[in-house]
């Protein structure tokens, strides 16, 4: 029995590590995941992109402003003069908080009057904008301490307290949901797309009907065209399906415009699609499709923003997250589910979503015909 088994566990072994392939999806792509991950990875938020609007311009006010950038938190990245680009600003996710000072900020002050200032930040990531409230009351903290120590001395003036008023747009409860349940949809489209259509040339090559359509007049583009429109009617009809899950359970309406959400997610998908129908052509069994496909789920998650700020991560790790379309049509989707934007904000993460379709589906007709071949 036991040399059956030893028999049987060498034959195992050697199925499994005689294509090279297979050798570096279980043995290379691990290692490389891990190390990767493990730097790009952490709950933490700093480098928070902000906007100060500071049209008081004094010694006082720059105090303020210098505080916030000299705790390691606070990126300051654009101070304004007016409140014009606060909207455009908070609506292309360029920065996350923006901090209004008032004009007579300075001179209340200096005349010991207590005066307010205002905290907007964007709320769709309701857990990273609740720690940078929390961050932005440390720092006033500080900023008031130092203020009472100046004041404490003087005679007849009264300790000055600065108040701050903290706004969150978009969300202003800070609920979780409105975050979670349109990137969970996302990762929902990733996954049906890159499983059931990793598995569409290959399973005709392991059944051998491969052959049988290599001998018809279908051209290649043809034949990718009616492997793609199922499973991205499929798509659009799951994709339905969880949005009217989400409005009747969680009480999430869609904000924007309905035609481009659709349009964009048509835009998403096919990416996806291409990239999965290029796992397929270039594998040889469904297992190895299967594993492979596993294995680019896995970074495209992680890597999306979704779960991890991408702006913690290492500049290397942050370019490799140009190429992943699932960081984009989170973009998109928050963009247009939760703000309410349109076109003329999304235009870019739309853009290179195009683009990125357009490649992986090129990508495979190619190695389609390669393969023909």
């Amino acid at each position: 029995m036991h040399h059956r088994i030893r028999q049987m566990l060498m034959k195992e072994f050697l199925q499994m590590f005689r294509d090279v392939r297979m050798r570096m999806v279980v043995l290379g792509m691990p290692v490389v995941q891990l190390t990767i991950l493990a730097f790009a990875l952490t709950t933490d938020v700093k480098d928070i992109q902000t906007a100060m609007v500071d049209p008081d311009n004094t010694p006082e006010s720059r105090e303020l402003i210098s505080a916030f950038s000299a705790g390691g938190y606070f990126d300051i990245i654009q101070v304004l003069r007016t409140d014009d680009d606060i909207r455009p600003l908070l609506d292309t996710g360029r920065v996350m908080a923006v901090l209004r000072i008032p004009d007579s900020f300075g001179a209340d002050l200096r005349a010991g009057r207590s005066t307010k200032v205002q905290l907007l930040a964007d709320g769709t990531m309701s857990n990273d904008t609740a720690i940078a409230l929390n961050y932005a009351g440390q720092v006033m903290a500080g900023f008031n301490e130092r203020l009472m120590r100046q004041r404490a001395g003087a005679l007849g003036l009264a300790p000055v307290l600065l108040e701050v008023r903290p706004r969150a747009w978009y969300n202003p409860n800070l609920e979780s949901k409105y975050y979670f349940v349109p990137g969970l949809i996302t990762v929902m489209l990733l996954l049906i797309g890159m499983l059931l259509t990793s598995m569409a040339i290959v399973r005709e090559k392991e059944i051998g009907t491969i052959e049988q359509i290599m001998v018809t007049p279908i051209r290649k583009t043809e034949f990718i065209i009616g492997k793609t429109l199922p499973f991205l009617i499929t798509g659009y009809i799951t994709m339905t399906m969880m949005f009217l899950i989400a409005l009747v359970i969680f009480g999430i309406r869609i904000q924007g415009s309905l035609p481009l959400l659709y349009f964009s997610a048509g835009l998403y998908m096919i990416g996806n699609i291409g990239l999965a129908l290029l796992v397929s052509v270039t594998s040889q069994t469904q297992q190895q499709a299967l594993l492979t496909a596993f294995f680019i789920l896995v970074p495209f998650t992680l890597l999306s923003g979704f779960i991890f700020p991408i702006r913690n991560m290492p500049e290397s790790v942050q370019f490799m997250t140009l190429f992943n379309p699932m960081r984009w049509f989170l973009q998109i989707m928050h963009g247009i589910v939760i703000k309410g934007v349109g076109l003329r904000t999304l235009w870019g993460p739309i853009l290179i979503q195009l683009g990125i379709s357009a490649a992986f589906l090129t990508l495979a007709v190619a190695k389609f015909r390669k393969t023909l071949e």
